[in-house]
């Protein structure tokens, strides 16, 4: 404490979003503590970014360097991913894994009551609990990496841009006296890849890339279309870069890394009825499958919600039946559920393989 004020602790990048998150607070009274984490070295000036605004405001600033730990779970998980024929969602595992574990932790040590990000999100309370509530500008929400924070993060967290747009932002720092941060660039999704994933994967897995041969483009029924470079090199829902010409615009529609086959089609055959999805994760278990909201479903961080039904099929699996059929069901990915805008779970998408099984079994499934 300084005084009567309170304090936060700011999760800072140096850019646009956190530069405004830590003024907006420290205009609301809070005493400003800035924490940066180090968790990858790309030649950004972001560290000295942080480090000077936080000088210029007058406030603590603190260096958390995760390189290692960083490299090992969330590389390798990046990495992994790919490898087992999936498309990884490293900004949700960051989030869970380091972002918001390390704001607690540190908050915790500062004596720093409530911890704060620069997300456009927000916060709010929902039938005894926190949820997580859609920005409102729809086109930089955020809520799609939050989806896994414990209630326990959310009943600490300020999101003060959650209100805003980012023409707002700009605009705002701007009348603060900071042209060069209000004119900054965007972030990137993934921090640490500045170019093509595939070049990345080989740079950091050499020699596990290196066992990854040439395999078999190949239809629905099995037939050989022609050769790829490699399963890890593609993505459900992919379209261009193929490397093959059949007279007739083709979709990635499925990855087999056993077989080491990408099988292609035509768009209509990348729609989907149901998902299968895995490791979900709900702020209130009964509320949710109890029936009483109307869920959407993103699949992707820039899709839309789309209506959906939801069956438990057991503590870790739930089978997801869409209103309207959605194309490119990518496992890996999240699937984030919303109620109105108000963020209620998620879970990974999982392999589709068994959803001909459940579907198939003869088991009246109960969807809510």
């Amino acid at each position: 404490m300084c005084g009567d004020k309170v304090r936060v602790l700011v999760g800072m990048s140096g850019g646009i979003d956190s530069s405004a998150a830590c003024m907006m607070l420290q205009e609301q009274g809070y005493e400003v503590v800035g924490m940066t984490m180090r968790v990858w070295d790309s030649g950004s000036s972001y560290l000295e970014d942080a480090g000077a605004l936080a000088a210029s405001l007058g406030i603590e600033h603190h260096v958390v360097d995760e390189r290692e730990a960083f490299k090992k779970e969330i590389i390798g998980y990046f990495i992994g991913e790919y490898l087992r024929g999936r498309t990884p969602n490293p900004c949700v595992m960051c989030n869970e894994l380091f972002k918001f574990r390390l704001l607690c932790g540190l908050a915790d040590k500062l004596g720093c009551r409530y911890i704060a990000t620069g997300h456009y999100s927000r916060i709010t309370d929902m039938r005894g609990h926190k949820y997580i509530l859609t920005g409102e500008d729809a086109g930089k929400d955020q809520s799609y990496f939050l989806w896994r924070l414990d209630e326990s993060v959310l009943q600490r967290l300020l999101l003060p841009l959650g209100g805003m747009t980012k023409a707002d932002v700009r605009k705002y720092l701007l009348g603060k006296g900071y042209e060069a941060k209000a004119s900054g660039g965007e972030s990137m999704e993934v921090c640490f890849v500045k170019g093509d994933y595939r070049d990345f994967l080989k740079e950091m897995a050499p020699d596990r890339m290196a066992l990854v041969e040439e395999g078999f483009f190949v239809d629905s029924s099995g037939r050989k279309l022609g050769t790829h470079k490699g399963y890890p090199y593609y993505t459900i829902g992919q379209r261009k870069g193929l490397g093959i010409a059949l007279g007739h615009p083709v979709y990635v529609l499925k990855i087999n890394p056993e077989k080491n086959t990408v099988m292609l089609g035509d768009e209509d055959r990348l729609k989907a009825a149901y998902m299968l999805v895995e490791d979900w994760k709900v702020i209130d278990e009964a509320d949710f499958f109890s029936g009483r909201h109307r869920l959407q479903v993103r699949i992707r961080y820039r899709s839309r919600a789309v209506e959906c039904a939801v069956c438990r099929i057991d503590s870790r699996r739930m089978l997801v039946r869409f209103e309207i059929p959605v194309a490119a069901v990518t496992p890996g990915q999240s699937a984030v559920f919303y109620d109105d805008g108000v963020l209620l779970g998620g879970a990974f998408i999982a392999s589709q393989k068994e959803l001909g099984v459940l579907l198939n079994s003869g088991e009246e499934l109960e969807f809510v």
